[in-house]
């Protein structure tokens, strides 16, 4: 369940609340949206959300909690066999609420509270795949940031090593072409 809130209760009291809760989120996997007000939707939502979780992990505990907010093992069977999988892409954002304007007789703020279950888009997919890989590119760019001046200090060490050796066999040549000893003092 959901952290209390501050301010009246959805229900009498708290039990009230759950079975209410309750019996909004079987008829919102059952029916896949429902109408409700906008008090209720807002409280329904985190539990809603909290259910497909525990209906994508699909092991026999998360079956079993579910089961103690759902009791319909029909609206649990379909939650954990065709809501889940439709969910597996995404990380979240099960549920879409949509105002629709005011009941009629109290003037309640009335919204539709619907499960998401459209596929990820192919531009979010594509997104989330440049993202992963960026972060992939930007850790072996960081070690090689910092293996790079390493690198450098050696090959200027080894080209400064190939140029006087270069030097000294040059001087060695022009010292046997004129026949003329060199000392090194």
């Amino acid at each position: 369940m959901p952290t209390p809130t501050k301010g009246p209760r959805v229900g009498g009291g708290p039990a009230h609340e759950r079975l209410i809760l309750a019996n909004l989120a079987t008829s919102l996997f059952e029916h896949d949206r429902i109408t409700t007000t906008e008090a209720k939707a807002k409280r329904l939502r985190p539990l809603a959300e909290r259910m497909i979780t525990f209906a994508k992990r699909g092991d026999l505990h998360a079956r079993r909690r579910v089961l103690t907010v759902v009791r319909d093992k029909g609206v649990v069977h379909r939650l954990f066999a065709e809501i889940a999988p439709d969910m597996a892409a995404r990380e979240g954002g099960y549920t879409r609420i949509t105002k629709i304007g005011a009941r009629k007789g109290d003037n309640a703020p009335m919204v539709v509270i619907e499960l998401v279950r459209e596929p990820l888009s192919a531009k979010q997919a594509t997104v989330r795949e440049a993202e992963a890989a960026t972060k992939r590119a930007a850790k072996p760019a960081a070690a090689e940031a910092a293996a790079e001046p390493a690198e450098v200090e050696t090959t200027e060490a080894a080209d400064t090593t190939e140029a006087t050796e270069a030097t000294e066999a040059t001087e060695a040549t022009a010292d046997e072409t004129t026949g003329e000893q060199k000392t090194d003092a």
